[in-house]
């Protein structure tokens, strides 16, 4: 088992940025693909960045690449989501999932830290 705690987030001005954490307990760390997701009011979850095991490969969605950055830091099981420019649209319920590298589905996740952006 896996726990995911998220902190960081909070209520933002637009242009402005923020830092999400996600820290990870339970059973090792390293070996999980880390992703982040948001779920607006009334929208589905959606993928908003993923970072393998290393650190060495990452995605994100093309509605946040080049203004979030993902990161982990493995000696301290926890991984980052780095959110620059932020929009209104922006705006979600962030939270982050784990799973192993052959697992088609994210099998862990935590319950989601708010992010609002305001005009």
């Amino acid at each position: 088992q896996v726990q995911l705690v998220e902190s960081g987030g909070g209520l933002v001005q637009i242009g402005g940025s923020l830092r999400l954490s996600c820290a990870a307990s339970g059973r090792t760390f390293s070996g999980l693909l880390i992703g982040w997701f948001r779920q607006a009011p009334g929208k589905e979850r959606a993928v908003v960045a993923r970072i393998n095991w290393s650190g060495g490969s990452t995605y994100y969605s093309d509605s946040v690449k080049g203004r979030f950055t993902i990161s982990r830091d493995n000696a301290k099981n926890t991984v980052y989501l780095q959110m620059n420019s932020l929009k209104t649209e922006d705006t979600a319920v962030y939270s982050c999932a784990a799973k192993e590298a052959w697992s088609a589905e994210f099998n862990y996740w935590g319950q989601g830290t708010q992010v609002t952006v305001s005009s």
